[in-house]
């Protein structure tokens, strides 16, 4: 009898909560916005419950059928889905919508409430702390860095018995994260021995583990196995990422101790020759490290504080360049008009730099810049962002509830016909200065916008340039695998769900 009442109290209890859920104030402007057909309680999730490439799918589907705005149900938590540049424009150019959705939740055990996650008077301050980071007589450094990384990537290239790379995205992640480990820590895997290999497995590692967990944590199945062996090595695999930062930190605080930190005081704003002159030893390059180490001697951020940013910037650094870089290099190869006029920009300005890359000339690559562009806009690097509205905002009309998670779908705004005439078309000439006049400002995005847009943008891009300029002058790109045969998988960053194989011909 006891137990029968209980339950009867407990469905009850449900019910009310439901009720309220979807009949209460937020709720009905919540119902009024269209999106698929609801179970009860179960909202939209038994939809998505397949596979990554599945959920990818299934995702753009509903955006398709219920553009411009759309929301779903997971479970009893509401999310709406936006895709016009004129809703994108009112989320990201607002100072109030500046918190993350809570999909970011996932990756607070590995970097806390660093710059990507923080929010508040924290986010504030951590933007002022680390906006010298990319002042231009730093980021010549930096270029340097990748200038080198592009290097090796050559040199490994033509070191192959055979003309094909087997795991593209694998190869270029090696690099791109050595690269963004040089200029975050200011030490190289490639000197760190033992520790390269092992890093490097556990970023990967912690990046699928997240991914997983974001995409599929509902089923009783796989969330036992996440809860329990994927657990176990979650907590491993945050130890190795935690333990190396902490030792590059402390080596790093050090060298900066013995040396009476003459190397910080004052660095972003030397002048060009000064700071050439300091950093003419890879020792004594400066990197964001080094700038946080600074700010913590003025008692703006702590040890911990260093450790969220540096791996915040491992994190995000990384990964989107690689991808951005994954598929220009498929792009180009399937273009190969486009592909030789690159290789003819590319090589007329090495020969008017004495043969050798420099800042200077990868700033003045027009048309590469544009093949760049082009890609980021059918392939942007971070396919969607999640915010958590602070106030009731309209949006296409709907006013959405205070508190509601909004995800922006820079993929799709990307590619809506309504201001990209033919989309699916590479087309670098779209980027062209008479063809970006009076363009929807919010119709590209692929580093955000507004506030909160990618600190490292320029970056990003200086990056891109010295990776891919160096490999067009060495060789010709053979696909072998094609774009129109491609599966995208649900994830944090646009990831193919299969390894990718690409050919590179030496240019004898």
């Amino acid at each position: 009898m006891i137990v029968t009442t209980i339950l009867i109290l407990c469905i009850f209890t449900a019910l009310i909560y439901y009720y309220h859920l979807h009949y209460g104030r937020n709720g009905r402007l919540i119902n009024l916005i269209p999106g698929p057909s609801t179970y009860p309680f179960l909202g939209n999730i038994l939809a998505l419950l397949g596979s990554p490439v599945d959920l990818w799918n299934v995702r753009r589907k509903i955006l398709t059928n219920y553009y411009p705005i759309s929301k779903i149900w997971v479970t009893i938590v509401p999310i709406i889905n936006v895709a016009h540049p004129n809703d994108i424009e009112t989320i990201l150019s607002s100072t109030k919508h500046i918190e993350k959705g809570s999909v970011y939740a996932y990756l607070f055990p590995w970097f806390g409430t660093g710059l990507l996650t923080s929010t508040g008077t924290k986010w504030h301050n951590r933007r002022k702390i680390l906006t010298p980071t990319f002042h231009f007589n730093i980021l010549r450094q930096f270029v340097n860095i990748f200038i080198e990384e592009g290097d090796r990537m050559t040199k490994s290239l033509k070191n192959k018995q055979n003309h094909t790379v087997e795991n593209l995205i694998s190869f270029i992640s090696e690099h791109t994260l050595n690269a963004i480990c040089e200029t975050a820590m200011g030490t190289s895997l490639q000197s760190m021995n033992i520790f390269q290999k092992q890093y490097r497995d556990a970023v990967y590692d912690m990046i699928n583990i997240i991914a997983y967990r974001i995409v599929r944590p509902w089923l009783k199945n796989e969330t036992v196995f996440a809860l329990t062996s994927k657990g176990r090595m979650h907590n491993k695999i945050l130890k190795i990422l935690h333990g190396f930062t902490k030792k590059i930190i402390e080596e790093r605080k050090r060298y900066h101790e013995e040396t009476g930190y003459q190397y910080l005081k004052n660095f972003e704003n030397d002048t060009p020759n000064e700071y050439a002159e300091i950093a003419t030893t890879r020792k004594k390059r400066l990197a964001m490290l080094d700038l946080l180490i600074a700010a913590s001697q003025e008692n703006k951020i702590d040890d911990s504080g260093i450790r969220e940013e540096v791996d915040t910037f491992m994190f995000e650094g990384h990964d989107t360049v690689a991808m951005g870089v994954f598929f220009t290099l498929l792009l180009l190869a399937e273009h190969k008009d486009v592909q030789d006029r690159v290789r003819n920009e590319v090589n007329a300005a090495l020969q008017e730099n004495g043969g050798n890359f420099t800042m200077s000339l990868l700033q003045n690559l027009p048309y590469l810049e544009r093949c760049l562009k082009e890609a980021l806009r059918l392939y942007p690097s971070v396919p969607f962002i999640s915010r958590t509205l602070s106030a009731d905002t309209t949006l296409s009309s709907y006013v959405v509830p205070s508190g509601t998670t909004v995800d922006l779908h820079i993929y799709e705004v990307h590619r809506d016909p309504n201001f990209w005439p033919n989309p699916d078309i590479f087309d670098p000439d779209r980027f062209l200065p008479e063809k970006t006049r009076g363009r929807h400002s919010y119709s590209y995005v692929p580093f955000s916008a507004g506030s909160r847009n990618c600190i490292g943008q320029r970056f990003a891009m200086l990056e891109l340039k010295a990776i891919i300029a160096p490999l067009l002058h060495n060789f010709y790109l053979e696909p072998l695998d094609y774009l129109k045969n491609l599966q995208i998988r649900i994830d944090l960053v646009t990831r193919p769900a299969h390894p990718i194989r690409l050919n590179f011909i030496p240019i004898q």
